[in-house]
């Protein structure tokens, strides 16, 4: 394991020095834990069973505020990692109108939304 934090992962938000493996993707991670858990729910679930959104589900009060919190967390690291990845671009030669037109956005967007970070 590593001993510098690089990244948590965005399920359980366990630092990469808490598990043994953490995938990356494009601004998110997934610990092997979680893995595992994804593993378990898929292998259990029925096929007829309905995709929901997790805050579609009836829960209490209490678990949505519980939730709040974390995904909070998760939307952070995204748009740390967002910057990062803007940043790298701009250090490889990127213009504004490129990272704009990559994400979406006019030049002078992602030049006020970034300019600062990169």
């Amino acid at each position: 394991m590593s001993t510098r934090v690089i990244a948590r992962c965005s399920f359980c938000a366990k630092p990469n020095t808490e598990v043994d493996t953490l995938i990356g993707g494009p601004g998110v991670f997934i610990c092997d834990g979680c893995v595992q858990l994804c593993v378990s729910v898929i292998e259990g679930k029925p096929s007829d069973a309905p995709m929901i959104a997790p805050w579609e589900h009836d829960l209490p009060i209490e678990q949505v505020l519980q939730n709040l919190r974390p995904v909070a967390a998760a939307t952070a690291q995204v748009q740390e990692n967002l910057a990062a990845w803007v940043g790298k671009a701009r250090a490889l030669g990127a213009t504004w109108s490129q990272i704009g037109e990559a994400l979406g956005m006019t030049r002078q967007s992602a030049w006020e939304r970034f300019g600062s970070t990169a």
